[in-house]
């Protein structure tokens, strides 16, 4: 299958393909007799995962590794319920800690505020 077809049957652009394979994401894609690129049928599902785990909010080298190991051994489904568990778990702390952040800045707001309200400048 040529670039094209890959891009026709995933949606994802030529130079994000290029870009993934370049980073390793794809695996090895053979060449044919004229040195072109022979993108193997089994690529388009690869190439949806990618980006739907993209999607998620998984990096690329937590992708790298799903993609590896489905090529070396094959995940299945409880593998893939615990791998986004673990994504799931460091989101919610993500939002924890934004939520930290979010709360010391209203405070600093809160008081810059009540402070222009009293001196018309920052207090001391």
């Amino acid at each position: 299958m040529r670039i094209s077809d890959l891009e026709a049957a995933t949606g994802v652009g030529r130079h994000a393909l290029r870009y993934y394979e370049r980073e390793g994401l794809l695996g090895e894609i053979p060449r044919g007799h004229n040195n072109y690129r022979d993108y193997p049928q089994s690529l388009t599902k690869q190439v949806k995962l990618l980006r739907s785990m993209q999607s998620l909010g998984f990096s690329l080298a937590e992708i790298r590794e799903v993609l590896e190991g489905l090529r070396a051994r094959g995940i299945d489904c409880a593998d893939g319920a615990r791998l986004v568990a673990d994504k799931r778990a460091r989101v919610e702390q993500q939002i924890r800690d934004l939520r930290t952040v979010s709360r010391l800045l209203r405070a600093e707001q809160l008081r810059l505020e009540d402070s222009a309200r009293k001196h018309g400048r920052l207090a001391d």
